[in-house]
């Protein structure tokens, strides 16, 4: 007996209606949004979430008045980064030419009103002369970055677009003395570079990725979010991490009071991961993983760690008429008239033949290189004999400011 066809169209039907809904599957994870392009960073100084209320006779010409604005109070804000304290404010003909841009993060435009949130971005040029700094910033090797983002017990890389990973393609790099290798999350990426990736500890499949990404090592910068109930407040538990080893370098705690504002969260936590990373560079915790390179054997003396390099470079000739040994010397600066001054006291010591700061951190811990003809306790008795307290061994030294002890009140007893 013949079977009809008839007979058979349920089967097909059904068996062509799951094939149709696999497919819509497959092609939904294919072609949906996964990541964000990182913005193009540039040298310029920025300045964000100037916040202006101005009123005009029209909307264009309110606009214009609170850009402004925003470009005084930017000038101010920049000033006091750099400098510590309330700067000569600069007339609008000056900030026209120092300023290459305004970005809105966010605005209300009236029929003679305007509020907004802006971010002024100065020519680091131009502005680097009216503010007084200058140096060289020393940067890292080239990093990959995977953010991590853990929210409802999933974690996500670039699988679909999240703050956490928005965050840090809008982060401007161009300040940071961090060398953040950023994808944009299409293509391999969500295969290659997932969450899973990041406790894998084989340094073959590491060196294969970072080769195809241009990289020399690998940060994690991870972020947890508690939610308090839907839309209510998020509470953000962050953590910087690195190598493929997954080494642990510093977290915080940040408060959402709703969840949207969560992307301004985000935001404050990218800028203060960079800071650790930064914190970790100059103190030389960040430094790519030697098993991550594999090099052609030399006839040369095999060193075993640093502080028998370090060793090496301190006991290099030191005639009078010889080059001299490289050393580095970390000293805070909380200004930038303070970097002026503490490399004209190093240049000062005997045997010093230069001295330049290459890393540049107002606020905090700038790096400055130093070519001394000398032992290095030579070096640092002069520096001492300038008023540094000096800590620190072989070619690394850390120098501070001595606080001068309090005096004794005259006829004191001391009890």
């Amino acid at each position: 007996m013949t079977l009809s066809l008839p007979s058979l169209r349920p089967i097909h039907l059904v068996f062509a209606l799951v094939l149709a809904a696999f497919a819509a599957v497959l092609i939904a994870q294919i072609e949906g949004e996964r990541g964000v392009a990182p913005i193009a960073s540039n040298g310029d100084f920025e300045v964000r979430d100037i916040k202006v209320d101005v009123y005009g006779p029209n909307a264009d010409a309110a606009r214009s008045t609170g850009w402004r604005l925003a470009q005084r109070r930017g000038w101010s804000a920049l000033w006091q980064r750099t400098h510590g304290g309330a700067g000569a404010s600069l007339p609008d003909s000056a900030l026209d030419g120092l300023v290459s841009g305004i970005e809105v993060q966010q605005e209300q435009i009236g029929p003679n009103r305007y509020i907004a949130t802006l971010a002024v971005m100065f020519d680091r040029a131009r502005a680097g002369q009216a503010l007084g700094v200058s140096g060289h910033v020393m940067h890292s090797p080239p990093l990959l970055l995977i953010p991590v983002l853990w929210d409802g017990g999933t974690a996500t890389t670039f699988e679909h677009v999240t703050e956490w990973q928005k965050a840090w393609a809008m982060f401007r790099t161009a300040e940071s003395a961090i060398d953040y290798v950023r994808t944009t999350g299409d293509g391999a990426d969500p295969m290659l570079l997932n969450a899973g990736q990041i406790n894998r500890r084989g340094r073959n499949w590491w060196r294969v990725l970072l080769d195809l990404y241009g990289a020399a090592d690998v940060v994690m910068p991870i972020a947890r979010l508690e939610r308090t109930w839907p839309g209510g407040p998020v509470t953000g538990h962050f953590s910087a991490r690195y190598g493929p080893d997954n080494q642990y370098i510093g977290s915080f705690t940040l408060r959402a009071a709703r969840s949207a504002d969560i992307p301004r969260m985000m935001t404050d936590a990218v800028t203060r991961i960079d800071a650790l990373y930064t914190q970790a560079l100059n103190s030389g915790r960040l430094r790519p993983d030697p098993s991550l390179v594999i090099e052609e054997p030399v006839n040369a003396v095999e060193l075993t760690n640093v502080a028998e390099l370090d060793s090496l470079l301190a006991a290099l000739p030191s005639e009078n008429g010889g080059v001299g040994a490289a050393y580095s010397i970390q000293v805070d600066t909380p200004s930038a008239a303070s970097v002026g001054e503490i490399e004209a006291l190093v240049r000062s010591v005997p045997g010093v033949r230069a001295a330049a700061t290459t890393s540049l951190a107002l606020g905090g811990t700038s790096v400055m290189q130093v070519t001394f003809t000398g032992p290095v306790d030579q070096l640092r008795a002069g520096l001492e004999a300038r008023g540094f307290a000096v800590t620190g061994s072989g070619a690394t030294i850390r120098i501070a400011r001595r606080v001068a002890a309090p005096a004794t009140p005259a006829g004191g007893s001391g009890q």
